[in-house]
């Protein structure tokens, strides 16, 4: 059921989809969530129709909404799904790779199939730029990165955002990718302190190459940053909260996408 609109504007379905879990929230035109957000384990092995089922069965645990926003891990381009690193995964990221779910995700218009099973206008973006939405001042380029099951990123000169590039998919060292380099698997070997270096290793490599006035840090794990290694990030960086990928929702539907 749509919601009716009222003078506050149009009530948004957020949904945060990740390689652990899937969260999703109702907020205001004024991006404050009207309900308590619920998260559901991400199903594995997880073909294309099943996240769109997840996602609209979230939904249904919510109050009605107007509109859809979601984001989910990988190179999304207009709603269209060219690459998506854990949902092709047997059971989750690092996992083995099933080819037939190679196949289903590799083109698929995943924005379309949500507003057909929702009957709802909807937006799909990487995860990471519907953080960057919700954090960003709209003043000069502004970039963030998200920490989580791996590395998100997205960049944004003034409210235009750029096209994504997947950074996480780049090689860093020992044949490692940053998705690797600085995931929750490793953050969890290496333990916060020995991680968090790593992360001051990442962000000192990505600060010459995007050359931002100023850059957000968000995702899950953002926040284990250790005291000792925050200091030494920079002036030019500024740590957010996790639920940036929630309040997002709304504000996407204002930006240049």
């Amino acid at each position: 059921m749509v919601h009716e609109l009222d003078s506050n504007g149009p009530l948004t379905l957020a949904v945060d989809c990740g390689g652990g879990g899937i969260k999703a929230s109702v907020l205001d035109s004024g991006g404050t969530m009207i309900a308590t957000p619920h998260r559901v384990p991400t199903p594995y092995p997880l073909p294309p129709d099943l996240l769109v089922d997840t996602v609209a069965q979230l939904g249904e645990r919510l109050p009605a909404a107007d509109r859809v926003t979601v984001g989910m891990p990988g190179m999304i381009r207009h709603g269209v799904v060219i690459h998506t690193p854990h949902y092709v995964c047997k059971s989750g990221p690092r996992t083995k790779v099933l080819p037939d779910l190679v196949e289903q995700w590799h083109r698929y218009d995943v924005r379309r199939a949500i507003a057909a099973r929702m009957g709802l206008p909807s937006l799909v973006l990487n995860d990471a730029e519907v953080a960057g939405a919700g954090v960003i001042t709209g003043s000069g380029l502004e970039v963030i990165i998200t920490l989580g099951t791996g590395l998100g990123n997205s960049v944004w000169d003034g409210r235009r955002l750029a096209p994504h590039m997947e950074i996480s998919r780049m090689p860093v060292r020992w044949g490692l990718i940053y998705d690797d380099y600085i995931g929750e698997h490793e953050r969890i070997r290496l333990g916060d302190a020995h991680w968090s270096r790593r992360v001051r290793r990442v962000v000192d490599a990505l600060r010459p190459a995007l050359l931002w006035d100023r850059l957000y840090i968000g995702g899950g794990n953002g926040a284990r940053i250790t005291a000792a290694h925050r200091r030494y990030l920079g002036d030019d960086v500024v740590i957010v909260p996790n639920d940036a990928g929630i309040r997002g929702g709304v504000r996407c539907w204002e930006m240049d996408l």
